[in-house]
């Protein structure tokens, strides 16, 4: 079987392989959403409808308009920091988020959900304290962390095993 008959086959047996794992962003220019095949974010993935740069080198806003999708068709683990502009704790972990996103493209997806433009994801994941992360897998919650924590906390938060 050739490599290329074996992908499709795979595929069709909805067999995740690194080269055809996919994620689901907004466009940070025109919010249009987007498949990105991760094997190619290194390339520089472009927007399908405003052909802007998709930037997945730091932390990507969602709204309650596209949290769900977002979360759901993402094939990769995606950490979704909760926050409000004015909380002191979250400034904190901002630069902390800037950078493990850097690190980690195409390995995790870093998120963004501010709780006072978006109130309706917050209340159904029951966010009371912010920040709060929670790391989902396969679209499901694996694992939450409340309040401001140091950046080797962050790595092992999101490396260790499903909760």
């Amino acid at each position: 079987m050739t490599s290329e008959h074996r992908g499709s086959a795979e595929r069709s047996a909805g067999v995740n392989t690194q080269t055809n794992r996919t994620l689901t962003v907004a466009c940070q220019f025109c919010g249009t959403l987007n498949r990105v095949a991760v094997d190619r974010v290194s390339a520089g993935p472009k927007c399908g409808s405003c052909s802007r740069p998709i930037l997945l080198d730091r932390p990507l806003h969602v709204s309650d308009e596209t949290f769900q999708q977002v979360i759901r068709d993402t094939e990769i683990p995606v950490l979704v920091d909760f926050y409000a502009d004015w909380c002191g704790p979250c400034k904190i972990m901002a630069p902390l988020l800037d950078d493990f996103a850097r690190e980690r493209i195409g390995q995790v997806l870093v998120l963004k959900l501010d709780t006072d433009r978006n109130p309706v994801t917050q209340q159904a994941f029951g966010v009371r304290s912010i920040p709060t992360m929670i790391l989902f897998r396969g679209g499901k919650e694996a694992a939450r962390q409340t309040g401001a924590f140091p950046r080797a906390q962050l790595d092992a938060f999101v490396t260790a095993p499903t909760q």
